[in-house]
């Protein structure tokens, strides 16, 4: 959102507004000054949550009815489904995007809500093909459009570093204890490493699972558990590969950047993303979910075939130019104001 922001910063003549209801308000991402920003002066009290969630539907009403907007982009499953309940009756076009996997079960209640509030936006925006392939066959909405994310400009690098490169929170969707075991087999006698960046989250304590199991195989010198990173970019930049385990996704954003930064990738074809971008064989590899034995075979062809490397990088950033920001952005822009 933040870089949709920026792009549409750009744009002559268009006034910007950002309203911030989740449970927590922090603006983490740089917002252009031109955007006026939205926050409600109560704190989010989750033991009082059924009344502080008529609070904010309260507030998202009165603020939409005082900006007076031409059109409103609104991300998140749960959070939509809060905006199109706040805005029920009224006429303001609004635009939803889920932004996790298509797949996904948000409980009785709120899946009741998406099935029967998404009909009365005015679209619906799908982050990969198969995100709208899953709200055309469950007819959310009769607008689908398909837009993935904006992808920031990468860098290249030297890709110097014999190296494969994975990052993203370690939970249990992420695949990373098999993905360890995959490069232990076939990374025996010679002289690769396995980086891994992210921390925990949802509570969960898999960092320290990791670390104790690279420990237990005596292989702490050729597999690096680095948790959280900022600088990311450096990482992409001298890893030769880029290896992507995750079996649930809305959009893969950490493949994107490393196939933007030229790095070689291989992935499994998990629902969903990857497809979008990997045209296997042609720009990197893609592995059939839960085929660890191709899997495998593939991460060591990798390994061996500089020139395979060298070429899926460069078709990988080609592939990459369509998800730029400017282009991305010009995309949302056009699908939201295409009426005016």
């Amino acid at each position: 959102m933040s870089i949709l922001l920026e792009e549409f910063s750009k744009y002559k003549a268009v006034e910007l507004h950002l309203v911030l209801i989740g449970r927590s308000r922090n603006i983490e991402w740089e917002i252009p000054a031109a955007v006026s920003i939205h926050i409600p002066k109560w704190r989010f009290n989750n033991q009082k949550r059924h009344w502080h969630t008529v609070k904010t539907l309260t507030f998202i009403r009165n603020t939409v009815n005082m900006i007076q907007p031409d059109r409103i982009l609104s991300f998140g499953e749960i959070w939509n489904n809060l905006v199109l309940l706040a805005l029920y009756g009224t006429s303001f076009p609004v635009y939803v995007s889920d932004r996790s996997t298509p797949n996904k079960d948000l409980g009785r209640l709120q899946n009741f809500l998406r099935q029967k509030l998404y009909s009365t936006a005015a679209g619906f925006i799908a982050q990969t093909r198969q995100a709208g392939e899953v709200a055309e066959k469950r007819k959310w909405n009769s607008n689908i459009e398909v837009i993935g994310n904006p992808v920031p400009e990468m860098p290249q690098g030297a890709h110097n570093q014999n190296t494969v490169l994975t990052v993203g929170r370690l939970i249990p969707t992420k695949n990373v204890d098999r993905l360890l075991s995959m490069f232990k087999s076939v990374a025996e006698g010679n002289i690769w490493r396995l980086q891994i960046i992210g921390g925990n989250a949802k509570r969960g304590e898999l960092l320290e699972k990791y670390i104790q199991q690279v420990q237990d195989w005596g292989w702490e010198n050729r597999i690096q558990l680095l948790g959280q990173q900022k600088d990311i970019i450096s990482y992409y930049q001298s890893a030769k590969i880029f290896a992507f385990t995750s079996a649930s996704e809305g959009f893969p954003n950490a493949l994107a950047e490393a196939m933007a930064a030229g790095c070689a990738c291989i992935a499994y074809d998990c629902i969903a993303g990857p497809a979008d971008m990997i045209d296997d064989g042609i720009n990197g590899f893609l592995i059939p979910m839960g085929d660890e034995e191709q899997y495998k075979n593939k991460l060591q062809l990798l390994m061996e075939d500089a020139s395979l490397r060298n070429r899926f990088g460069k078709e990988a950033t080609k592939k990459m130019e369509g998800f730029e920001a400017s282009k991305i952005a010009a995309r949302f822009y056009k699908i939201i104001t295409k009426d005016k």
